[in-house]
């Protein structure tokens, strides 16, 4: 009885990170981990394509779409403990990546303390690849040294203080689920008189459908409701947010050099 598991009785949790969005942005230890699952339990804002790595799995939805909940955080926990102690391998499919504002380390101890054993595989965050998708860095020498990750909504449905003294900071801010606090987080940046500073909002990053709005502090609520940008979304704020246009200009440069030589006979 040396080599008994505890575990063994009281099933496994995996909690997945898939990446930002694109399918192909999850990691391969993500996919095995599915392929492994005998139960799947994912958020919406996960792409069901996904789940195609899992077959033979039970898939329940467990998610929420504009503010309507499937199940609320505390049955989540109980289904994945009672999943997991009658079926056995559970995976915990969540965008992004599940430590950052994907609540997987509430789900992973809450299961731990009924005996089940606990993995966490990591994703691909949105709050830099989203960005980076669309040629945006959050650091870049001599433009920003560190950046700030905040929610753009705290449990109590506040704006984060955080937000507050980050816009004190020369760092390139980044805001996942802010949108529905826009005219309050750029205020807080207009206080600091940092009303031209370049501001970008990604929505649905790396999918299909994806949209981006670049402005300023002053003028990014006027794009945002140009371009009916909403949630899901990220605000990017900083001089960063200048590489994707800089880049753009370049790009534009060397097809208008290689237009010219193709006229001149040289290409």
């Amino acid at each position: 009885m040396e080599n008994w598991n505890w575990h063994m009785y009281n099933g496994k949790l995996t909690v997945v990170g898939a990446g930002p969005g694109d399918v192909d942005l999850i990691t391969l230890k993500g996919i095995k981990a599915l392929e492994a699952a005998d139960v799947v339990l994912y958020d919406a804002l996960v792409d069901a394509q996904l789940l195609e790595y899992a077959p033979n799995a039970e898939k329940i939805f467990v998610g929420k779409r504009k503010g309507c909940y499937a199940y609320q955080q505390n049955q989540i926990n109980e289904l994945i403990v009672q999943r997991a102690q009658t079926k056995g391998h559970v995976v915990r499919l969540k965008g992004g990546d599940p430590f950052v504002f994907g609540r997987g380390a509430e789900e992973m101890e809450y299961a731990a303390q009924f005996g089940v054993e606990v993995a966490v595989v990591p994703g691909i965050s949105s709050a830099v690849s989203v960005p980076a998708s669309q040629n945006i860095p959050v650091t870049k020498r001599g433009a920003t040294e560190s950046f700030w990750v905040i929610t753009g909504t705290t449990k109590e449905h506040q704006l984060s203080k955080d937000v507050e003294l980050a816009a004190k900071s020369n760092a390139t801010v980044l805001i996942l689920m802010g949108m529905s606090k826009l005219s309050q987080i750029v205020e807080l940046f207009k206080k600091e008189g940092k009303s031209e500073v370049p501001v970008a909002i990604i929505q649905n990053g790396t999918k299909e459908n994806e949209k981006i709005g670049i402005g300023t502090v002053a003028s990014i609520e006027y794009k945002a409701k140009e371009q009916q940008l909403s949630n899901p979304a990220i605000i990017i704020i900083g001089e960063v947010v200048n590489h994707r246009q800089r880049l753009l200009e370049i790009q534009k440069e060397n097809r208008n050099k290689e237009l010219e030589l193709v006229e001149k006979g040289i290409r």
